[in-house]
């Protein structure tokens, strides 16, 4: 107490009420400075592309993350992920950060929920104490462990040297059949050959399996082991076996020493251990044809051993536990009273109620994650910290409302708010008006995307925002309206009898020619019915939120294919190979192999990364640069943006109608601001979802079906996506949609609603008709929420 004026002098410590960030400016960011409130909720808005995860989680929270790393001794800093300082002059008042991103979990065929989320682990402990029978440790309950038995001398180097019998022993849970996959693969030979020619007729049809072809087919009609003139249907027992199973042997081929192999051994090495993505999409579809995965016979798909299987706590196994739907099992866990294990019973009940508070109650946590949604994957990260004690913390969140129904919105806000309220920092890249509307301080980047964007246009209040005259304030309150007119079908694709998943015996006629929604809440069972139901063969290009493969050598310009015709038309105007104008191949600076910039690795410090002073960071030898196609070079080229690059192809001496039609598609779907040569790890979201969208366009195919298109697009986006549907319908397509956004609802020639809950709730059609038919109903939630939001 100040004893002359009677008044308490504010504490030094709480003058750092601020995060303060000057001169940010990585990526795109041109030197942003800005002040966020601590303790509060500050949503980050803008186009897709401005700049928002370049300061929220490449300058923030990955400074936060590093400082963090730094008070660790430089051994254990030595098995972390290094990471470089951001691009930025002064960054104070950071808090430890905990960042909720939309990464997919890993696709790992033995990641399920359960295991990605420590619930399994706490099962396991669980049945180990009170299962009966009693099979052995946590370990025994485990379908990532095999069972080990070893017995023998070891020798013990101390002192005098003893030879000691010992044997080893650990029990596992592991089903030996499957490895613990759950599911196992079975080859369809019909797929692989016809078995009415013989191998000289050409009896593969495996592409690239030329009858002439040396190092495969050859081998096989040449080897000595079957009779190359003999029908494949009427090979001896003997003859097939060696076919189809025999294991690597050297044979002589015309003088030259090569390895004969059973043709399924070789066809699960060359193409089974590949990664499916990654492949070529005539191969893809090859596999996809050729290979059937069934659940695996022993152990019935649980993965489990039978021992496993065995051991019960009130008749209930931890297979029959984990395939639960986790509201279920959440109220089984708390019918259970032991004293013995009641901090487990606690700790494991805290944590399935947190799926279901969270809006995920219907998963299983046998569920694998690599099938998670990206919204869903974020919120099963998000479980660990919503009973977390912690304080003070700043909490990151990108996009944590994508996946979710206007119904599951509110929700998700109250988590915030309580997260905030607990007293931490809560940091949002956000799109939805409902989110922006709960933010206390809201920081608005643009006025574009790219080279378009990294300023602040706008820090303040939400009122403010809907004043302030920028792009996000001017559509802040923007509604749509239902259509007056609807499009008539020009056909129906059937859909009889659908149980994939949640889904109850559902018959569904979606009509073709129109623009047709499926909507539901979280878990109701639109994916299962659109990917999981539409019968083979129905000439469909399917569009999923699967994450793009590329390292940051992969643009947009290879990713889409549209460098091939490029490179083809470098190579013929200047009479050289199309090889040298790649910078993966024979074009690349031989100083930084291509990369444009040199890395040095310092261990446990962030590495450096300095641009190749050879190529001065352009990715191609000097040579390469000399040569010219409509009076530029091949690094010009990959610095253009979409929308320039559209023009410079479209007509003139640097024509090329191949490169053109991509890139029109780009540009269609708005990223035309997009450069060609941008890595694909410095996209967005909304960027890939977007890229992916344009490349499948040009797919041969009647019916596009799109997951969730909306997916990281500002609210003045929307309307140019609907613009996009629109053209494709037009052009002949039909377009069916899984989506939660109002406005393409409203958008909408016929929507297809699916519920009434989520889970063992949902799975049954509530509604099918017009959106002007859902509203005059509001008969499910989602026509509650979308008169609504029309203002019906």
């Amino acid at each position: 107490m100040s004893k002359a004026t009677g008044t308490t002098a504010p504490h030094d410590a709480d003058s750092h009420d601020l995060i303060r960030v000057h001169g940010a400016r990585e990526n795109n960011l041109k030197d942003v400075s800005i002040e966020i409130p601590k303790r509060r909720l500050t949503v980050f808005t803008g186009v897709s592309g401005s700049g928002k995860s370049s300061l929220v989680f490449s300058t923030i929270a990955a400074e936060s993350q590093r400082m963090i790393n730094e008070t660790y001794s430089a051994f254990v800093q030595g098995f972390m992920p290094t990471l470089a300082r951001p691009e930025v002059d002064v960054l104070e008042g950071l808090t430890t950060a905990i960042i909720v991103d939309q990464e997919r979990m890993g696709a790992d065929p033995r990641s399920t929920v359960g295991t990605a989320t420590d619930a399994n682990a706490m099962l396991r402990i669980l049945f180990s104490r009170l299962g009966q029978p009693h099979i052995g440790s946590p370990n025994a309950f485990s379908f990532n462990v095999p069972s080990v038995r070893a017995s023998g001398a070891i020798t013990v180097e101390r002192g005098n040297k003893t030879t000691v019998k010992a044997t080893y022993t650990r029990t596992g849970g592991m089903c030996t059949n499957c490895e613990g996959r759950g599911k196992v693969s079975d080859i369809d030979l019909t797929q692989l050959y016809d078995d009415t020619k013989s191998l000289s007729e050409g009896a593969f049809t495996i592409p690239g399996w030329k009858s002439d072809s040396f190092f495969t087919v050859r081998v096989y009609a040449e080897s000595g082991l079957i009779d190359p003139d003999k029908p494949i249907n009427e090979f001896t027992e003997k003859e097939l076996n060696d076919f189809l199973y025999k294991e690597p042997t050297k044979v002589k081929v015309e003088g030259v020493n090569l390895t004969y192999e059973g043709l399924i051994p070789k066809i699960q090495k060359s193409f089974l251990s590949k990664d499916r993505e990654a492949m070529q999409p005539h191969i893809r579809a090859f596999v996809d044809r050729a290979v059937t995965f069934t659940p695996c016979p022993e152990c019935e798909g649980t993965r489990l051993s039978k021992e496993a299987r065995s051991s019960k706590i009130a008749g209930i196994s931890i297979a029959d536990a984990c395939a639960m739907q986790i509201s279920d099992l959440a109220d089984w866990v708390r019918g259970l009273d032991e004293p013995s294990v009641a901090p487990l019973l606690a700790t494991l009940g805290h944590t399935l109620d947190s799926f279901v508070e969270i809006g995920l109650g219907y998963l299983s946590l046998d569920r694998p994650s690599g099938t998670l949604s990206g919204g869903e994957a974020q919120r099963t990260k998000m479980i660990r910290h919503l009973g977390s004690s912690l304080t003070d913390v700043t909490y990151v969140f990108d996009e944590p409302t994508i996946g979710l129904h206007p119904h599951d919105i509110q929700r998700m806000n109250n988590l915030l708010l309580r997260l905030r309220d607990k007293g931490n920092t809560v940091l949002v890249v956000e799109h939805k008006p409902e989110t922006i509307a709960i933010a206390d301080h809201v920081v608005d980047l643009g006025p574009g995307a790219g080279t378009a964007g990294g300023t602040v246009c706008f820090e303040g209040t939400v009122e403010g925002l809907r004043g302030g005259g920028t792009l996000t304030g001017r559509h802040f309150d923007d509604r749509a309206s239902l259509k007056e007119k609807v499009r008539t079908p020009t056909g129906t694709l059937e859909i009889r009898g659908a149980t994939a998943n949640n889904l109850r015996d559902v018959d569904v006629d979606l009509p073709l020619g129109v623009l047709t929604v499926i909507t539901g809440v979280a878990g109701s069972g639109k994916s299962s019915l659109v990917h999981g139901s539409i019968p083979s063969g129905a000439d469909v290009v399917s569009i999923d939120q699967g994450a793009i493969r590329g390292s940051r050598r992969s643009n947009p310009a290879t990713y889409t294919g549209l460098l091939e015709p490029i490179r083809k038309a470098f190579a013929k105007a200047n009479g050289v190979k199309p090889a040298l104008f790649s910078a993966n191949s024979e074009g690349a600076c031989p100083n930084c192999k291509g990369a444009g910039v040199i890395y040095t690795d310092l261990a446990m410090m962030a590495g450096v990364a300095n641009t190749c002073e050879e190529c001065d960071g352009k990715r191609f030898e000097a040579s390469v640069l000399e040569h010219h196609f409509g009076g530029r070079d091949i690094s010009e080229v990959l610095a253009m943006s979409v929308a320039e690059a559209e023009e410079f192809f479209r007509e003139g001496e640097a024509r090329i109608p191949a490169a053109h039609a991509i890139l029109a598609r780009l540009d269609d779907v708005g990223l035309g601001y997009v450069s060609l040569g941008q890595p694909l790890t410095t996209l967005s979201g909304g960027e890939r979802q977007r890229l992916k969208l344009a490349t499948r366009m040009a797919e041969k195919g009647g019916v596009y079906v799109l997951d969730e298109p909306t997916t990281g697009l500002h609210l003045a986006d929307v309307e140019q996506l609907l613009a996009l549907l629109d053209r494709l319908v037009d052009s002949g397509k039909s377009v069916i949609v899984i989506e939660h956004h109002q406005a393409v609802m409203a958008h909408a020639d016929w929507i297809v609603d699916l519920g009434p809950g989520a889970g063992h709730d949902g799975g049954q059609i509530v509604f099918e008709g017009t959106p002007a038919d859902l509203v005059a109903a509001r008969s499910t939630l989602t026509g509650e929420h979308l008169a609504s939001y029309v203002r019906a």
